[in-house]
């Protein structure tokens, strides 16, 4: 086995947000010596890593020659440089996720059509090359109000996908590829995160429960486990797996699923990262997701992904109204609450909506844990100077 620890081993990681920054948690409980691209000089992982640099993660020559510098690149964020990450791994860099399996994933519509050609369930679509095709499908009644736009590129944390409900709404819709998802009733939109090494090793976590916000259609609370039967939480698990296995990927992927009032189990999408949906696990699981991804991609023995306890995770994002020099308001009186644990990003500019930070908090009474999450949101109020 390489020597990854405390030795001259480089891991890359392209994107300096968040996801990278708690993933550098990891990598500094093992020693192991890690390089970070972003465009951002003010980037969260910046505090963390070996050597930081800014750079155009889209741009072929920057991820190429950031690429070329360590022994396994793996990322943060899906929109990277494809073409650079082929080229890399025709050199022998260790390239994880696949930018195979990348290519499948960052745009919408051949994610969705990869399902279909994998027999896995998801929600009838219809694809887009522009506005006006599909303005014309809903005049020609190919396409069923209400329904689901995304767009097929570039959407995170809420951005990219709407509800469109009336045709009047069409006007406010960028003319860019998109997709037409027919809007599924469903009791509840789960999680489940799975683990996969080079060498075939494969882990799934528990089913988590997603609650989301109304209007930022952004996830506000994650209940682990979800709230369903034990039958449905085996269903959603294996479907997951399945999932994986299509993609071959290696590392995390998180497959998002709504559970259909019919208790069907459908795959919304999935990104292949270690993802919002796994924040809990830092202190409810016995690996945290983070560490289950450094795991994966070094092939190493993949941890155990039973949790210890229940756990509830809100996320923090910038107050309506509030642009600027970012202030965590009565963070002292969540700190004094019990088993209650505050993760602030870093990020020195809010915005409406913008994740800055998210709370954990730990229970045995997961009815407990919830309420208490409740009062961690009505509490804490993340604003501008």
């Amino acid at each position: 086995m390489t020597n990854y620890f405390s030795s001259e081993f480089k891991l890359g990681i392209l994107g300096g947000g968040q996801l990278g920054k708690m993933m550098l948690y990891e990598t500094r409980k093992f020693d192991v010596q890690t390089f970070v691209l972003d465009p951002s000089n003010e980037a969260p992982s910046r505090i963390a890593c070996n050597q930081f640099e800014q750079g155009d993660l889209m741009d072929y020559e920057t991820v190429l020659n950031f690429g070329r510098k360590v022994d396994v690149l793996t990322f943060e964020i899906e929109s990277v440089n494809v073409e650079a990450l082929e080229k890399l791994k025709e050199e022998g860099i260790k390239v994880f996720p696949a930018p195979e399996t990348l290519r499948k994933i960052q745009d919408k519509g051949i994610q969705k059509e990869f399902y279909l050609e994998n027999d896995i369930s998801t929600a009838p679509f219809k694809k887009f090359t522009s506005k006006a095709d599909l303005i014309s499908a809903i005049e020609n009644v190919e396409v069923d109000l209400p329904f689901v736009w995304k767009n097929t590129t570039g959407g995170y944390d809420g951005k990219g996908v709407a509800v469109i409900k009336t045709k009047d709404a069409l006007k406010d819709l960028p003319d860019t590829p998109c997709i037409a998802e027919k809007l599924i009733p469903f009791k509840n939109e789960l999680a489940v995160i799975v683990a996969r090494s080079p060498s075939g090793e494969v882990q799934t976590y528990p089913v988590v429960e997603m609650e989301f916000h109304p209007e930022a259609n952004q996830v506000e609370y994650v209940i682990c486990p979800a709230r369903i039967d034990a039958s449905v939480a085996e269903k959603a698990r294996a479907l997951a797996k399945k999932v994986s296995e299509a993609f071959e990927h290696v590392g995390l992927l998180a497959v998002e699923m709504f559970q259909t009032k019919e208790d069907e189990i459908l795959v919304n999408e999935v990104a292949p990262r270690p993802h919002n949906s796994g924040h809990y696990s830092i202190e409810a699981s016995y690996t945290n997701q983070f560490e289950q991804h450094i795991r994966a991609i070094l092939d190493l023995p993949l941890g155990n992904t039973q949790s210890k306890v229940g756990g509830v995770m809100v996320n923090l994002v910038g107050e309506e109204g509030h642009t600027g020099n970012v202030v965590y308001e009565n963070i002292s009186e969540i700190l004094a609450m019990k088993a209650v644990t505050p993760h602030i990003y870093g990020k020195k500019i809010t915005r409406p909506f913008r994740k800055m930070g998210h709370v954990t908090i730990v229970n045995e009474d997961l009815a407990e844990a919830r309420r208490i999450a409740e009062e961690v949101k009505n509490t804490i109020k993340v604003i501008s100077e």
